[in-house]
């Protein structure tokens, strides 16, 4: 059984080593008093090793420290528009409704008992952080492009590896698996600046 760790270290030899561009702790405590919630530290440690970042063309992940592309600025849109939307529209029945799988009496968007966007694709998909996930803590739930829920009791490290080697993780079938380096467009930190795009290392995939 891969360990949390070792997930953890997968992304990063994946992904190649990160230019931690935004890292900040200070950013993070600020984001995490506003939500009366702390992230789980694979995913920061993720967050601010290579965002904000564009992976393979189709994974957007934002930072707390970014004012261009700022994790807290998209957490309360996103949330917002979640709040006022008809989520449970696609419910239908207990194995994919989140409240059930998620212990939820109610379902709420960017609250320390919630669902809190942490990353979407440009295909529909978002990704949710959930206090739990089938009893598992700080769990990964999904709402796919087609509009399913799923739950993934994993961290967030491991449900990133299992997106990037090509599982369906997004939703009703939408693995897609990209073989070679891992492809990074780094968006332009503020005027001036320009989109980079980088590779991660060889996969032997």
């Amino acid at each position: 059984m891969i360990s949390i760790s070792d997930y953890l270290k997968a992304v990063f030899a994946m992904l190649g080593p990160g230019e931690e561009r935004f890292a900040d702790p200070a950013a993070w405590l600020s984001l995490e008093a506003e939500l009366a919630r702390a992230f789980p530290t694979d995913y920061k440690q993720i967050v601010d090793a290579y965002a904000p970042v564009q992976i393979n063309g189709h994974l957007t992940l934002d930072h707390p420290a970014s004012d261009w592309w700022n994790l807290g600025e998209k957490i309360r849109s996103t949330s917002e528009i979640w709040s006022k939307s008809k989520w449970e529209s696609y419910i239908t029945g207990p194995a994919d409704d989140p409240r059930v799988f998620c212990r939820l009496p109610r379902l709420s968007f960017g609250t320390a008992e919630g669902l809190i966007p942490v990353a979407a694709t440009d295909q529909g998909a978002v990704i949710f952080g959930a206090p739990q996930v089938h009893g598992f803590s700080d769990g990964v739930v999904v709402q796919g492009a087609e509009g399913y829920w799923v739950g993934h009791p994993m961290t967030f490290a491991e449900w990133l590896y299992r997106y990037l080697i090509g599982e369906e993780m997004t939703g009703w079938d939408s693995a897609t698996f990209y073989p070679g380096p891992m492809w990074l467009e780094l968006p332009p930190a503020g005027p001036g600046h320009h989109t980079r795009e980088v590779y991660g290392p060889e996969r032997g995939m």
